[in-house]
């Protein structure tokens, strides 16, 4: 097949094209509007134009993703486009570059971090000038095993040197392997020691383009009376217990004027209150640009750890910036959402969504605590006023009242039940349902099993459909119905073992599962009562979730004045109280 050729590519063949899992193009198809829209096939299987496909790569970057791009003599090969044919060679990843998808939270960490330094970082200087050497380079002075600085390269290529200390001789043996492996331009250096307590990176003093470092997590107190007159400490002497700000001003000092440096570090170094007066002097100079807080368990040498992301930059003369930028990312759900090219932080950066960010003025943050946690300053609420809280729990109790009415009605049956049994081996033997593999994708009508232990569900045909799937299960519409195999087989999987990773059953477990032997018009019967109670479940999570929401905004309202705490409510709490032994004893 021509590469030229506008072949059209089911969701599967694209995540195979691009080397990713099919649940990152459902993920794409979802976040991004300007996703090729279909071409073809049908509604629960739809076709898209390879041309488009592969230019909406190209355009948002993704193409290092791409794997394949057709046949040649020797097989399949890899699609490379010139980097100046991209919008911005700079920030798209390289070839080595992988889905984000596909990256641990360190490597993800590291890709955004990268992607914070600004593109004058390649702005060479003359040789001659205050020292500063005529190739930019960036520094991590606390580099392990070079993941930050092989993000950078694969940023910048050959444009910068790379340079790095680490205190551990076998990290730093695997961050120059690293480097070596995959970083090939200008020369690199990778230094073994403390950088803090003995930097063989001193010669960058004052002339680095940019610095980028997480520092040691589980680093001891450091000696600060050993180094209480260093010049390093611009602004203040960092307290034993604050080796961070310690870590800051050291990566800060190797700056070039206009240079920046995105250090990662704790929550608790924006709020100590022994480093109080090295915040306020950061914030006070200028030199503190930007404060991120970004969802947990993206730490590089903490995975698990909550991470905030300080952005300063060396002032060229006396700095106008009169604000400090706070972006709160921690609510993001997954990761892969953080922005991780430079374009996408620019926007962000600029647009400042009062959701999610604020510009705080330097003089408001220089209070008693100087306290640079972005949740302090920005309010994710929308404020509501009296009325729409009382609108609000009226609409609650004619919801609670009009969900009471669901609940169905069962009676006994005349007899006892007994019912004969089929394995689903033996269904399938005879054709009313074919087990596949969680590769195949899923029709509306198809029965889904999950991993993790999740219920079986009956595919609707969206895109919700492919997330989590174990087997698909085919079924023939003529002869079972999928609500009551579902309901069935929910019971009867339960009682089996589950042994794989993936917590759902093997294929083998599933063939030996077991339901009723009944005639279709009463399978549907089954069925049917199966879905109402589906139904009623996902209704009271919701309502739940919602009445959950509803307190909390209220409790929010009480505490900001917006209402006044109400009259009468000992007995509605008397009531409240019997509901919930009520509730406990069901």
């Amino acid at each position: 097949m021509s590469p030229d050729e506008d072949e059209e590519l089911t969701a599967a063949a694209i995540a195979r094209l691009a080397g990713v899992g099919r649940a990152a193009v459902t993920n794409w198809r979802s976040r991004h509007p300007s996703f090729p829209k279909p071409v073809g096939g049908s509604r629960h299987s739809p076709t898209f134009s390879r041309t488009e496909v592969e230019a909406w790569l190209r355009a948002t970057g993704k193409d290092a993703q791409l794997a394949t791009a057709g046949r040649t003599d020797t097989g399949t090969q890899r699609v490379a486009w010139p980097r100046e044919s991209l919008p911005d060679a700079r920030d798209s990843a390289t070839s080595q570059g992988r889905a984000v998808t596909d990256l641990t939270p360190g490597q993800l960490l590291a890709r955004v971090m990268a992607s914070l330094l600004p593109r004058t970082t390649t702005i060479a200087r003359p040789a001659d000038a205050d020292h500063i050497p005529e190739v930019p380079v960036v520094l991590d002075p606390a580099c392990a095993d070079g993941t930050l600085l092989m993000a950078v390269a694969d940023r910048f290529g050959d444009d910068v040197k790379v340079a790095g200390q680490e205190v551990d001789e076998s990290a730093a043996a695997a961050a120059a392997l690293n480097l070596r492996a995959s970083y090939i331009g200008q020369p690199y250096e990778v230094h073994a020691g403390d950088s803090l307590l003995a930097n063989q990176l001193a010669s960058y003093i004052g002339a680095a383009a940019g610095v980028v470092c997480e520092p040691p997590f589980d680093q001891p107190q450091w000696p600060a009376d050993e180094l209480a007159t260093d010049p390093r400490w611009k602004f203040g002497v960092p307290a034993p217990r604050d080796g961070e700000l310690a870590w800051v001003q050291h990566c800060y000092a190797h700056l070039r004027p206009r240079g920046v440096a995105v250090v990662a570090i704790t929550p608790r170094t924006c709020v100590q209150p022994s480093g109080r007066h090295i915040r306020a002097a950061l914030v006070r100079s200028g030199a503190l640009r930007d404060v991120i807080a970004l969802p947990g368990g993206m730490g590089l040498t903490a995975p698990g750890s909550d991470v905030y992301l300080w952005v300063l930059q060396r002032p060229y003369g006396r700095s106008n910036d009169s604000k400090v930028r706070l972006i709160d990312l921690s609510k993001i759900a997954d990761p892969a959402d953080v922005p991780h090219e430079f374009a996408a932080w620019e926007q962000l950066l600029e647009e400042l969504n009062p959701a999610i960010s604020k510009a705080v003025p330097r003089l408001e943050l220089l209070d008693d605590d100087v306290n640079l946690l972005p949740s302090r300053h920005i309010s994710t609420r929308v404020e509501a006023s009296a009325d729409d809280f009382t609108r609000l729990f009226s609409r609650l109790r004619a919801l609670h009242s009009h969900v009471g009415q669901l609940f169905p009605h069962f009676s006994p049956p005349a007899a006892p039940i007994r019912h004969s049994y089929v394995t689903l081996g033996e269904l399938e033997r005879s054709g009313t349902l074919t087990i596949r593999s969680r590769n195949a994708t899923p029709r509306a009508g198809d029965l889904l099993l999950h991993t993790l232990g999740r219920p079986p569900t009956v595919a609707a045909g969206t895109a919700e459909d492919d997330i989590g799937v174990a087997q698909v299960v085919e079924i023939d519409a003529t002869r079972l119905d999928a609500h009551f195999l579902a309901a069935f087989l929910r019971s009867d999987a339960n009682a089996l073992p589950v042994v794989n990773t993936l917590g759902a059953l093997s294929r083998a477990d599933l063939r030996r599962c077991r339901v009723p032997r009944l005639p279709l018009a009463e399978q549907r019967r089954y069925g049917e009562s199966f879905r109402h109670l589906q139904q009623l479940e996902e209704v009271l999570a919701a309502l739940a979730k919602t009445g959950a929401h509803v307190v909390d905004q209220t409790i929010h309202g009480l505490t900001t004045g917006i209402l006044s705490p109400s009259r009468g409510l000992m007995k509605n709490t008397d009531d409240v109280h019997v509901v919930n032994e009520e509730t406990r004893a069901l």
